[in-house]
Protein backbone atom coordinates (compact mmCIF):
# COMPACT_ATOMS: atom_id res chain seq x y z
CA UNK A 1 0.00 0.00 0.00
CA UNK A 2 3.29 2.30 0.25
CA UNK A 3 5.61 2.91 -1.45
CA UNK A 4 8.60 4.76 0.24
CA UNK A 5 11.18 2.19 2.45
CA UNK A 6 10.63 4.21 5.29
CA UNK A 7 6.79 4.67 4.41
CA UNK A 8 6.86 0.80 4.78
CA UNK A 9 8.63 0.72 8.28
CA UNK A 10 6.28 3.04 9.32
CA UNK A 11 3.06 1.19 8.48
CA UNK A 12 5.45 -2.45 9.56
CA UNK A 13 5.18 -0.91 12.78
CA UNK A 14 1.73 0.54 12.77
CA UNK A 15 0.66 -3.33 11.73
CA UNK A 16 2.47 -4.86 14.37
CA UNK A 17 1.43 -2.80 16.62
CA UNK A 18 -2.19 -3.00 15.92
CA UNK A 19 -1.86 -6.99 16.13
CA UNK A 20 0.07 -6.89 19.68
CA UNK A 21 -2.82 -4.19 21.14
CA UNK A 22 -5.62 -6.75 19.20
CA UNK A 23 -6.76 -4.33 17.27
CA UNK A 24 -8.32 -5.35 13.59
CA UNK A 25 -5.31 -4.08 10.79
CA UNK A 26 -8.27 -3.01 8.43
CA UNK A 27 -5.86 -2.28 5.50
CA UNK A 28 -7.41 -1.89 2.08
CA UNK A 29 -5.32 -3.86 -0.03
CA UNK A 30 -7.39 -7.20 1.25
CA UNK A 31 -10.31 -5.79 0.95
CA UNK A 32 -8.93 -4.64 -3.28
CA UNK A 33 -7.92 -9.00 -3.37
CA UNK A 34 -11.69 -10.06 -2.80
CA UNK A 35 -12.75 -7.70 -4.70
CA UNK A 36 -10.88 -7.48 -7.44
CA UNK A 37 -10.97 -3.86 -7.44
CA UNK A 38 -8.01 -1.21 -7.08
CA UNK A 39 -9.91 0.89 -4.97
CA UNK A 40 -7.71 3.39 -2.05
CA UNK A 41 -10.99 4.22 -0.80
CA UNK A 42 -12.97 0.94 -0.12
CA UNK A 43 -17.06 0.96 0.27
CA UNK A 44 -18.16 0.23 3.84
CA UNK A 45 -20.20 -2.67 1.75
CA UNK A 46 -16.75 -3.99 0.55
CA UNK A 47 -15.35 -3.83 4.23
CA UNK A 48 -18.07 -6.48 5.48
CA UNK A 49 -17.59 -8.69 2.78
CA UNK A 50 -17.52 -12.30 4.45
CA UNK A 51 -13.93 -14.20 3.30
CA UNK A 52 -11.12 -15.21 5.55
CA UNK A 53 -9.19 -12.21 4.02
CA UNK A 54 -11.19 -9.51 4.80
CA UNK A 55 -9.00 -7.91 7.48
CA UNK A 56 -11.97 -5.50 9.01
CA UNK A 57 -13.99 -8.26 10.03
CA UNK A 58 -11.06 -10.93 10.95
CA UNK A 59 -8.47 -10.80 13.58
CA UNK A 60 -4.32 -10.60 12.41
CA UNK A 61 -3.34 -11.44 8.98
CA UNK A 62 -5.25 -13.25 6.02
CA UNK A 63 -4.89 -16.62 6.03
CA UNK A 64 -2.31 -16.43 3.10
CA UNK A 65 -0.29 -13.40 1.47
CA UNK A 66 -2.22 -11.42 -1.31
CA UNK A 67 0.49 -10.52 -3.26
CA UNK A 68 4.19 -11.09 -3.98
CA UNK A 69 6.13 -8.74 -1.56
CA UNK A 70 9.57 -7.28 -2.67
CA UNK A 71 12.77 -6.87 -0.87
CA UNK A 72 12.13 -3.81 0.66
CA UNK A 73 8.85 -4.90 1.94
CA UNK A 74 10.09 -7.72 3.63
CA UNK A 75 13.06 -5.81 4.86
CA UNK A 76 10.41 -3.62 6.66
CA UNK A 77 8.31 -6.63 8.55
CA UNK A 78 11.58 -7.23 9.58
CA UNK A 79 12.79 -4.00 11.09
CA UNK A 80 9.53 -2.32 11.17
CA UNK A 81 9.93 1.56 12.45
CA UNK A 82 8.83 2.18 16.09
CA UNK A 83 6.26 4.88 15.96
CA UNK A 84 3.25 5.83 18.09
CA UNK A 85 1.37 5.89 15.13
CA UNK A 86 -1.82 3.57 15.14
CA UNK A 87 -3.65 4.53 11.80
CA UNK A 88 -2.83 5.36 8.15
CA UNK A 89 -3.57 6.32 4.59
CA UNK A 90 -2.29 6.86 1.69
CA UNK A 91 -4.06 9.85 -0.33
CA UNK A 92 -4.32 9.30 -3.95
CA UNK A 93 -1.33 11.03 -4.99
CA UNK A 94 0.21 8.12 -3.01
CA UNK A 95 1.36 10.34 0.16
CA UNK A 96 1.07 8.59 3.32
CA UNK A 97 -0.55 10.81 6.44
CA UNK A 98 -0.24 9.14 10.10
CA UNK A 99 -2.24 9.35 13.03
CA UNK A 100 -1.88 8.66 16.72
CA UNK A 101 -5.65 8.42 17.55
CA UNK A 102 -8.95 7.48 15.52
CA UNK A 103 -10.13 10.98 15.84
CA UNK A 104 -6.68 12.26 13.92
CA UNK A 105 -6.82 9.61 11.45
CA UNK A 106 -10.55 10.42 10.63
CA UNK A 107 -9.74 13.64 10.39
CA UNK A 108 -7.08 13.02 7.48
CA UNK A 109 -9.84 10.56 6.03
CA UNK A 110 -12.02 13.68 5.91
CA UNK A 111 -8.89 15.63 4.33
CA UNK A 112 -7.24 13.54 2.18
CA UNK A 113 -10.09 11.09 1.06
Amino acid sequence: EVRSTEDKKTVSGILWKRIENNIGLQVDATVNYITGKNDPGVSINDTQIDSPYNTYTNPGLPPKPIANPGVAALQAVLNPANTEYLYYISDKTGHNHYAKTILEHNANIKKYL
